[in-house]
């Protein structure tokens, strides 16, 4: 019988682990589902919790920052609802230029087909780019029209 004890004990243990890792896995906190994001001004107010994160991993590709360059508080914990920073207010005012000329410039309809996005100027700066690399490849000028036969 005592035997038997510790392949019990292994296999209780190894369901045990099997249960608190799928659950660990399905995504939801023990408490319930996290609460909508507060004081959004740019983004629909509906917006799901992947699609706010993926936009912000973006920005902060775009600009070579962390979260705490445009929200208030340290890593680990953060006020993302507060507007203490001036870098959050110009992220969203630089979120409307590039809605604009996206929309009314260049007539994108769908967020798949965006222009222009933070990382066109920015290129993981967080000043934007205001003129091509010194050591940037020229481009030929174009070729010149022939005159048409009869011209004068």
């Amino acid at each position: 019988m005592w035997s038997r004890v510790p392949a019990l004990a292994l296999a209780g243990s190894a369901a045990l682990f099997g249960v608190s890792m799928a659950l660990a896995q399905s995504g939801t906190p023990p408490g319930g589902p996290p609460p909508p994001p507060k004081n959004l001004q740019v983004f629909p107010k509906d917006i799901p919790r992947p699609q706010l994160i993926a936009n912000m991993k973006l920005f902060s590709q775009s600009l070579g920052v962390r979260c705490t360059f445009c929200h208030a508080g340290e890593e680990g914990k953060m006020y993302f609802a507060s507007d203490a920073k001036k870098e959050k207010l110009t992220a969203r005012k630089m979120l409307l230029m590039t809605r604009r000329i996206n929309e009314q410039d260049l007539g994108v309809k769908s967020f798949t087909d965006l222009k222009v996005t933070c990382f066109t100027c920015h290129r993981g700066s967080t000043k934007p780019v205001a003129m091509p690399p010194a050591d940037a490849p020229v481009p030929p000028p174009p070729a010149a029209k022939k005159p048409e036969r009869g011209a004068v």
